[in-house]
Protein backbone atom coordinates (compact mmCIF):
# COMPACT_ATOMS: atom_id res chain seq x y z
CA UNK A 1 0.00 0.00 0.00
CA UNK A 2 1.31 3.35 -1.04
CA UNK A 3 -0.13 5.65 1.41
CA UNK A 4 0.85 9.12 3.67
CA UNK A 5 -2.23 10.16 5.69
CA UNK A 6 -4.62 11.08 3.24
CA UNK A 7 -2.88 10.73 0.67
CA UNK A 8 -2.69 7.34 -1.05
CA UNK A 9 -0.86 6.05 -4.37
CA UNK A 10 -3.23 3.85 -6.73
CA UNK A 11 -1.83 2.36 -9.08
CA UNK A 12 -3.05 2.48 -12.85
CA UNK A 13 -0.90 0.97 -15.34
CA UNK A 14 2.68 -0.35 -16.45
CA UNK A 15 3.49 0.54 -19.86
CA UNK A 16 5.71 2.33 -21.86
CA UNK A 17 6.10 6.33 -21.71
CA UNK A 18 4.36 7.43 -25.06
CA UNK A 19 6.85 10.51 -25.41
CA UNK A 20 10.20 8.92 -23.51
CA UNK A 21 9.98 5.55 -24.74
CA UNK A 22 11.12 3.43 -21.45
CA UNK A 23 8.80 1.69 -19.08
CA UNK A 24 6.85 3.39 -16.25
CA UNK A 25 4.43 2.84 -13.21
CA UNK A 26 1.77 4.78 -13.60
CA UNK A 27 -0.31 6.17 -10.51
CA UNK A 28 -3.36 8.13 -9.42
CA UNK A 29 -3.20 10.61 -6.29
CA UNK A 30 -6.16 10.04 -4.32
CA UNK A 31 -7.47 11.45 -1.31
CA UNK A 32 -7.63 8.72 1.28
CA UNK A 33 -10.79 9.35 2.65
CA UNK A 34 -12.92 11.14 0.21
CA UNK A 35 -11.57 8.75 -2.83
CA UNK A 36 -11.34 11.98 -5.11
CA UNK A 37 -8.38 12.22 -7.26
CA UNK A 38 -5.70 14.56 -6.66
CA UNK A 39 -3.18 14.07 -9.89
CA UNK A 40 -0.80 11.75 -11.14
CA UNK A 41 2.71 10.33 -10.76
CA UNK A 42 4.82 7.95 -13.16
CA UNK A 43 7.75 6.54 -12.36
CA UNK A 44 10.36 5.80 -15.64
CA UNK A 45 12.36 3.07 -14.86
CA UNK A 46 14.92 2.49 -17.13
CA UNK A 47 18.28 4.85 -16.44
CA UNK A 48 19.42 5.71 -20.05
CA UNK A 49 21.19 9.08 -20.65
CA UNK A 50 17.86 10.51 -21.95
CA UNK A 51 16.08 9.82 -18.70
CA UNK A 52 19.29 10.84 -16.46
CA UNK A 53 19.87 14.29 -18.00
CA UNK A 54 16.53 15.61 -19.18
CA UNK A 55 13.21 13.62 -18.54
CA UNK A 56 14.12 12.65 -15.35
CA UNK A 57 12.70 9.18 -13.78
CA UNK A 58 9.80 11.11 -11.99
CA UNK A 59 6.46 13.05 -13.74
CA UNK A 60 3.91 14.38 -12.01
CA UNK A 61 0.99 16.87 -11.97
CA UNK A 62 -1.49 17.93 -8.93
CA UNK A 63 -4.72 19.12 -10.22
CA UNK A 64 -4.96 23.04 -9.45
CA UNK A 65 -7.35 22.79 -6.54
CA UNK A 66 -5.34 20.30 -4.49
CA UNK A 67 -2.25 22.26 -4.41
CA UNK A 68 -0.25 23.62 -1.53
CA UNK A 69 -0.64 20.27 0.29
CA UNK A 70 2.92 18.66 -0.94
CA UNK A 71 1.06 15.82 -2.67
CA UNK A 72 3.69 15.96 -4.91
CA UNK A 73 6.82 15.72 -3.00
CA UNK A 74 4.95 13.12 -0.72
CA UNK A 75 4.02 11.10 -3.58
CA UNK A 76 7.88 11.06 -4.91
CA UNK A 77 8.77 9.81 -1.36
CA UNK A 78 6.19 7.03 -1.64
CA UNK A 79 7.52 5.66 -4.56
CA UNK A 80 11.29 5.67 -3.49
CA UNK A 81 11.07 2.15 -1.98
CA UNK A 82 9.65 0.70 -5.40
CA UNK A 83 12.65 2.42 -7.10
CA UNK A 84 15.06 0.74 -4.49
CA UNK A 85 13.34 -2.47 -5.52
CA UNK A 86 13.63 -1.88 -8.95
CA UNK A 87 17.30 -2.03 -8.38
CA UNK A 88 17.76 1.74 -9.33
CA UNK A 89 21.01 3.80 -7.58
CA UNK A 90 19.57 7.31 -8.08
CA UNK A 91 16.34 8.67 -9.18
CA UNK A 92 16.77 11.61 -11.38
CA UNK A 93 14.00 14.51 -11.12
CA UNK A 94 14.04 17.17 -13.47
CA UNK A 95 12.23 20.42 -14.34
CA UNK A 96 12.60 24.14 -15.79
CA UNK A 97 14.93 26.26 -14.27
CA UNK A 98 12.01 28.84 -13.99
CA UNK A 99 9.89 26.35 -12.71
CA UNK A 100 9.72 27.29 -8.27
CA UNK A 101 7.30 24.89 -7.50
CA UNK A 102 8.69 21.81 -9.15
CA UNK A 103 11.81 23.21 -7.86
CA UNK A 104 10.41 22.99 -4.65
CA UNK A 105 8.88 19.72 -4.83
CA UNK A 106 12.00 18.41 -5.98
CA UNK A 107 13.81 19.72 -2.54
CA UNK A 108 11.10 18.33 -0.28
CA UNK A 109 10.90 15.41 -1.82
CA UNK A 110 14.40 15.07 -0.70
CA UNK A 111 16.47 15.68 -3.94
CA UNK A 112 19.83 17.79 -3.94
CA UNK A 113 20.39 20.01 -6.87
CA UNK A 114 23.11 19.04 -8.79
CA UNK A 115 22.81 21.41 -12.08
CA UNK A 116 21.67 22.90 -15.03
CA UNK A 117 21.76 21.55 -18.26
CA UNK A 118 21.32 22.75 -21.97
CA UNK A 119 18.99 20.44 -23.91
CA UNK A 120 20.44 19.18 -27.41
CA UNK A 121 18.29 20.68 -29.79
CA UNK A 122 17.53 17.15 -31.58
CA UNK A 123 15.94 16.52 -28.61
CA UNK A 124 11.68 15.70 -28.24
CA UNK A 125 12.25 18.71 -24.76
CA UNK A 126 13.93 21.02 -26.65
CA UNK A 127 11.86 20.47 -29.59
CA UNK A 128 8.32 21.18 -27.33
CA UNK A 129 9.96 24.42 -25.60
CA UNK A 130 12.36 23.57 -22.89
CA UNK A 131 15.58 24.34 -24.22
CA UNK A 132 17.42 23.91 -20.54
CA UNK A 133 16.78 21.51 -17.33
CA UNK A 134 17.56 21.60 -14.12
CA UNK A 135 18.51 18.13 -12.70
CA UNK A 136 18.11 16.89 -8.73
CA UNK A 137 18.86 13.78 -7.82
CA UNK A 138 18.25 11.36 -5.09
CA UNK A 139 20.57 8.72 -3.87
CA UNK A 140 18.63 5.40 -3.20
CA UNK A 141 21.63 3.76 -1.50
CA UNK A 142 20.79 6.09 1.24
CA UNK A 143 17.31 6.57 3.67
CA UNK A 144 15.26 9.47 2.60
CA UNK A 145 15.57 12.74 5.01
CA UNK A 146 12.27 13.32 6.84
CA UNK A 147 10.06 15.78 4.94
CA UNK A 148 9.80 19.43 6.11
Amino acid sequence: MLADGDLTLQFVEYLTHPVHKVPMYQFRMIHAQSGEELGAINLRVASIPHVQLYAGHIGYSVHPAHRSHRYAARSVRLLLPLARRLRLDDLWITCDPDNASSRRIAQLAGAAFVEIVDVPPDCVIYRSGHPRKCRYRIDLRQPAPALE
